[in-house]
């Protein structure tokens, strides 16, 4: 079974931009589709972004699209997520995800592997 570990999360200041890991072992990155959901206290699991091998390119979600940035090292097995311009609305726990079927997207039911997650909170 694939593992993923985010990290990076941490305290940060409206304004400020953060750059979140997350380390894949257990199986090639390359073989896998990825992406990137956070969630916030009391509110659903939200779709931010993901890269899919079959178009080779990163699809974002609209209101993310302008400040975040999703990049994959095949090598060394790791995703990453850059925030820019953080602001309080962003505050939320991180979650990296794969699958290894082809059809993922934007549903979190459609991947089968997750992290644990890392805290992010931006204050105002």
């Amino acid at each position: 079974q694939v593992q993923l570990v985010e990290s990076g999360g941490g305290l940060v200041q409206a304004g400020d931009s953060l750059r979140l890991s997350c380390v894949f072992s257990g199986a090639s990155l390359s073989d896998y589709d990825m992406a990137w959901f956070r969630q916030a206290p009391g509110k659903e699991r939200v779709f931010l972004g993901g890269f899919y091998r079959i178009i080779g390119a990163t699809l974002y979600a609209d209101f993310v699209k302008a400040r975040f940035t999703i990049s994959r090292d095949n090598e060394r097995n790791i995703i990453f997520l850059q925030m820019n311009n953080l602001n309080a609305d962003d505050t939320a726990v991180y979650y990296c995800a794969v699958s290894r079927f082809g059809r993922a997207g934007s549903d979190p039911e459609e991947y089968e592997s997750w992290g644990q997650g890392t805290q992010v909170t931006v204050s105002s």
